[in-house]
């Protein structure tokens, strides 16, 4: 398990003070912090949930930010640092825990920490099923992590609103999510019967692409939570398509599928996608179908090549 980023900032103090005095690099340090807790393969490369940095580096890298606002090191150049003699100091008690509560005794991390309202990033509950204690996730996790509470909570709501809407609702909703995806441009009439039913097992066809040469047959059930697509309903799906001579088919549901209605579906090869309610959700807040931006807010960073000499 990655330790969280304040039992990183003793540890890395530790390593900074066995150089005696020359400056240490970043990266060296996060492998050797990485290889005194054991870390594995899988948890060194873990990622944020943007995926464009690891959890370690993230975690690592904020202990050090908060040991340099504090005081404890300094840095040298790019990525480098060298531990101080107040950083010094602060190993001298071998049971002395550096923590965010212990760099709040210097006047320069208050400075900080005020100046960046940390208090309200970090300790506003946002997760209330996360085992994590909110003093220990890092700035980037406490934000990611509201961002997903939000949108977990946003799409429990859509699901919840689209099971009870008309089943003429419900055809518009979809015919705007497959368009909104890129399936069939943008002109009338490329997507029609979507919703209705009689159509020996089709609920409607919509154009893969602009000029209409590809199509895919769609499958739409709005069914209350609990009540599943069972393995019949797939294969007579999958018999309609047989009929029209189809290639492809999206099976699309408010509720969910039974494991044996998913293992016909990949049984019956790649022909048939199965779109569930929690998916459908998903892909309606990804492409603003009942819902909007209300705000975006864009995560900067340091630009290290801009000050390198």
């Amino acid at each position: 398990m990655i330790p969280n980023y304040q039992q990183f900032m003793r540890p890395f103090l530790e390593v900074a003070h066995r150089a005696h005095g020359r400056e240490v690099k970043l990266r060296d340090v996060i492998n050797e912090l990485a290889e005194q807790f054991n870390l594995t393969d899988e948890e060194k490369s873990e990622t944020l949930p943007s995926g464009r940095q690891p959890i370690l580096d993230n975690r690592v890298g904020w202990a050090r930010t908060y040991l340099t606002k504090a005081g404890l090191l300094e840095v040298t150049r790019r990525a480098h640092f060298v531990i101080t003699t107040r950083g010094i100091k602060a190993l001298e008690g071998e049971s002395t825990v550096i923590d965010k509560n212990y760099l709040k005794q210097f006047d320069e991390f208050v400075a900080f920490s005020e100046q960046k309202n940390e208090v309200a990033v970090i300790t506003t509950p946002i997760n209330p099923q996360s085992n994590d204690n909110i003093e220990d996730i890092t700035p980037d996790e406490a934000l990611r992590n509201a961002y997903k509470a939000i949108n977990d909570a946003l799409t429990s709501d859509l699901l919840s609103r689209t099971r009870k809407v008309t089943p003429a609702f419900f055809e518009e909703l979809l015919i705007k999510l497959l368009i909104a995806m890129g399936y069939g441009g943008t002109g009338e009439g490329v997507a029609h019967a979507l919703g209705k039913t009689g159509d020996n097992g089709v609920d409607g066809v919509i154009d893969q692409d602009p000029l209409g040469v590809d199509q895919i047959y769609i499958q739409a059930k709005r069914y209350a939570e609990g009540n599943n697509v069972s393995a019949g309903d797939i294969r007579d799906f999958f018999g309609a398509l047989n009929l029209k001579r189809a290639q492809k088919g999206i099976f699309i549901t408010t509720s969910d599928f039974t494991l044996s209605a998913q293992e016909t579906a990949n049984n019956l090869g790649t022909r048939i996608v199965l779109i569930n309610g929690k998916e459908l959700a998903k892909l309606m807040l990804r492409y603003n179908i009942g819902s909007r931006d209300e705000d975006v807010l864009h995560i900067k960073k340091l630009d290290e090549d801009f000050f390198e000499i």
